[in-house]
């Protein structure tokens, strides 16, 4: 096994070169993989395995389930549209090919986390659909002080759940269930602010730090995705149609504040977003590889693509 670096800014992605024929993989062979792969990730806090020769979902499940962590079985919470494949395998985000996935940390917006996240391409696209990441801490480094202080206290990811026809996710999808009391238990255990409408929605309100730890490291890393709830993070089109159909940006499915309420600024949002696009790799799919993000140290997003592009994911 053999391994190279990309490298923007401060980001660094690990391509761990297997070089091993399909038909020779055992658990001897897969059991040097992790240590280096292991050893790599505490490093960079993210490892492209090329040439795994992952062919299927099975196979998929039986890579991940041999790092030693038990799979997430549910996206119980999660604000994005996804499709459960097996046990702890999902489809990656559901988003037209046409538009890029911004840059995130996932599920930072919950009161619990992934740990890492495991991608794999099942089918490369004819053109773009990389999985970009970016080094918290790089982005971190990059803002200014007064736009750090201000995300240190952290933001309010806000949300309305239709009750079964409206824009965005239903609170039925979210939390997968009808059962409200079975809801209320599960934002109350997070922590999260929430009211019913009387239309038969739901408004849930919570606030989370932008800034955390990285144990990894021991240094301050961004954590969260602020800008990605913001609504000048769609396209221009869907943007003004959503706030065309909405009387506030109360009833938008999701939208996002500083700690004390008072509306993201154009202007960090601006620092922000050149910043991760000054610390962003982006490595193009090959069919069977395995990309593994240590969640709270590095961001991951979707580039727009043509063609069929199948990347599954499962979570620690």
């Amino acid at each position: 096994m053999r391994h190279e670096t990309r490298t923007t800014g401060g980001t660094t992605l690990a391509i761990l070169h297997t070089e091993a024929p399909a038909d020779a993989w055992d658990e001897e062979g897969w059991a040097q993989v992790r240590r280096r792969t292991r050893v790599l990730l505490d490093s960079y806090g993210v490892v492209l395995l090329r040439g795994a020769h992952i062919p299927d979902v099975t196979a998929f499940h039986a890579a991940v389930s041999g790092f030693g962590s038990d799979l997430i079985e549910s996206y119980r919470g999660g604000n994005t549209p996804r499709k459960t494949l097996s046990d702890g395998v999902f489809t990656s985000t559901e988003y037209p090919a046409r538009y890029d996935i911004t840059l995130h940390n996932e599920l930072s917006y919950a009161r619990a986390w992934p740990d890492r996240l495991y991608f794999c391409c099942l089918d490369a696209p004819d053109t773009g659909g990389a999985t970009p990441v970016c080094d918290g801490e790089a982005l971190l480094g990059a803002l200014s002080p007064d736009v750090r202080e201000r995300f240190a206290t952290g933001v309010v990811y806000r949300q309305y759940l239709h009750g079964g026809a409206g824009l965005g996710k239903s609170w039925q999808d979210t939390f997968e269930t009808d059962d409200k009391a079975a809801v209320e238990e599960f934002l109350t255990g997070s922590g999260a602010d929430f009211a019913w409408a009387a239309d038969g929605g739901l408004r849930v309100a919570q606030h989370r730090p932008g800034i955390r730890k990285n144990p990894r490291t021991g240094r301050d890393t961004w954590f969260n995705q602020a800008d990605q709830w913001h609504p000048s993070n769609l396209p221009d089109d869907e943007a003004e149609l959503l706030l065309a159909l909405t009387d506030s940006h109360d009833d938008l499915p999701h939208w996002v504040t500083y700690a004390d309420g008072t509306p993201l600024s154009d202007g960090d949002l601006a620092e922000v977003r050149a910043a991760q696009r000054e610390h962003t790799v982006a490595e193009p799919w090959q069919r069977g590889d395995l990309m593994i993000v240590d969640n709270l140290s590095v961001l991951h997003g979707r580039q727009a693509f043509t063609g069929t592009r199948k990347v599954v994911v499962s979570m620690t």
